[in-house]
């Protein structure tokens, strides 16, 4: 019990340290290649993904100017909770890409346990959970750090959901040129 204390607070901590370094520790934006990104993030996730049987699909992802390591983060934030909220089928995650005007629209997608409605926009909350510890992990910053890394590259980020059928959270980011 003291153990898992001991590992739940160290999480939290480094976490609440990822938030806080989100302005005071960030790079100057250069190009980004996407498809690039998400090859090391799916390399970060490898065991997860390999332990859950996950299928992970994407589109052609574009190059964009941003902070290397937040775009890093955003994508390892977003597809280890589709990896983490699923049901007891392996899950299958998709990473869309839309020109939408100016902007990149990035979806990923997912088939798992969904979000009920009423908690769409509480979800980007620092410390909001919507499950105990007990029955998924985590320490209930990782999306409120997604919503600031995508404040910070001048787009916004949503979800929809379908209880029982999956969530897409949506992410825009100003396209090149």
């Amino acid at each position: 019990f003291i153990v898992d204390g001991a590992h739940r607070m160290k999480d939290l901590i480094d976490d609440l340290l990822a938030f806080s370094r989100l302005k005071t520790k960030a790079k100057p934006f250069e190009l980004v290649n996407m498809e690039t990104t998400l090859n090391t993030v799916l390399s970060n996730l490898e065991r997860t993904i390999t332990e859950t049987k996950a299928q992970v699909t994407h589109d052609t992802l574009p190059d964009v100017m941003g902070d290397p390591s937040q775009i890093i983060q955003l994508l390892q934030n977003l597809i280890s909770n589709a990896l983490k909220f699923h049901d007891d089928h392996p899950p299958q995650i998709h990473v869309s890409v839309e020109a939408v005007d100016d902007m990149w629209k990035i979806g990923v997608s997912d088939k798992g346990i969904g979000i009920p409605e009423q908690h769409h926009e509480k979800i980007f909350e620092v410390f909001r959970r919507l499950h105990t510890l007990e029955e998924y992990p985590g320490t209930g910053i990782g999306l409120a750090i997604c919503k600031r890394i995508v404040a910070r590259h001048n787009g916004r980020i949503w979800l929809k959901s379908e209880i029982g059928k999956g969530t897409t959270f949506y992410f825009t980011i100003p396209r090149i040129g």
